[in-house]
């Protein structure tokens, strides 16, 4: 029998479909009363887990073995914690002719989220730039995201974010940090079991995060905090996204030129750099922003997706790039490239 797979033409990822859905049964059936309880206990838990399970996953050997290309790393970092926040401070002028505060909130939360581990890997590898590199590079914005986001979030956003405060502090501390480095320390005894059953447990990544947008977006719904966004609001919501996106492709490609990277390190740097990752920024929007996270994380929601799309097609480009100037042994065959172009979308939404 066939394998039923996603057709290639289809634009957006089945999870990209599962969010939305999930979106829509909480406007439906939103939890209310002791089902609402339950539901914030087991995305609190959801949470937890989730950073157990990046703490254990994170090979501290090669991170360690990335810190030799350290000029590369500190640009994404760069890119990432200090451009991003910036063009985010500066669409504070948008407000409140083309974005209301709530939304401009929620973009500049999206602007401090840490960039992606897989997705960088999938169109890295897709465009024939440096893989390694890649590697480190998501894996120490994810680390660095840790403690940077929440801490840029208290200095940006501050009591307008939510109501971040100490107790967000403790919050966080409890939630992110102490699990990830729970991982981390038990990686030793966990990580072969986790490496076995990798599939399974990309399961309940996905099942937890739709846990955390059900239960972000059920509270929104009996605050009725959707009645304050409209439907031209959200138009210019993904106008500024775009241009957003736009400007930070251009940046880490033609900045990392200027700072004489090669061909391959500017591949990394660019879709590790302009990228922001939904598995992270989901359940920290979830711990710093309370009952007004689903607002939140809508923008890092259209912006993810926004994001797969446009990189599948430059790595794409970049690919064919580099077929002009590779030796033919070095050169993959033109129907494997085909291939993983068409399945990267769905392998970057796993784990960005």
């Amino acid at each position: 029998m066939k394998r039923l797979t996603w057709p290639s033409w289809m634009p957006i990822d089945p999870y990209i479909l599962a969010l939305i859905a999930t979106v829509g049964l909480a406007a439906l059936l939103p939890a209310r009363g002791a089902a609402a309880d339950v539901a914030s206990g087991a995305s609190t838990a959801a949470v937890a887990f989730l950073f157990f399970l990046y703490g254990a996953r994170l090979s501290t050997r090669e991170a360690m073995d990335g810190l030799r290309h350290w000029r590369l790393h500190v640009t994404v970092l760069a890119c990432t914690f200090i451009v991003f926040p910036l063009l985010g401070l500066a669409a504070r002028g948008l407000v409140p002719v083309l974005l209301p505060q709530n939304l401009f909130e929620g973009l500049l939360f999206l602007t401090l989220v840490p960039s992606t581990i897989q997705s960088s890997i999938a169109f890295t590898s897709i465009a024939r730039g440096n893989v390694p590199a890649a590697i480190c590079a998501g894996s120490f914005s994810s680390l660095a995201g840790i403690v940077l986001t929440p801490l840029l979030a208290a200095g940006l956003l501050g009591n307008s974010g939510g109501g971040f405060s100490a107790d967000s502090l403790v919050k966080i501390v409890l939630q992110l940090l102490v699990p990830f480095l729970a991982g981390q320390l038990l990686r030793r005894w966990v990580g072969g079991f986790i490496a076995r059953h990798k599939k399974i447990l990309g399961y309940v990544d996905r099942g937890s995060i739709l846990l955390v947008v059900y239960t972000a977006f059920s509270e929104g719904m009996v605050q009725g905090i959707w009645h304050q966004v409209s439907a031209v609001r959200l138009a210019g919501l993904l106008v500024v996204e775009a241009v957003l996106l736009a400007i930070m492709l251009a940046v880490t490609w033609y900045g990392a030129k200027a700072l004489g990277f090669n061909r391959g390190d500017r591949v990394a740097i660019q879709f590790a750099g302009s990228k922001k990752s939904l598995a992270s920024g989901l359940p920290m929007a979830s711990v710093l922003f309370g009952a007004h996270a689903s607002l939140a994380v809508l923008p890092l929601m259209l912006f993810h997706q926004m994001q797969l799309m446009v990189c599948a097609v430059i790595a794409k480009r970049r690919s064919r790039d580099a077929d002009d100037t590779a030796p033919p042994e070095v050169t993959a065959p033109a129907e494997g490239r085909v291939e993983e172009t068409r399945t990267a979308v769905g392998t970057a939404t796993r784990s960005g």
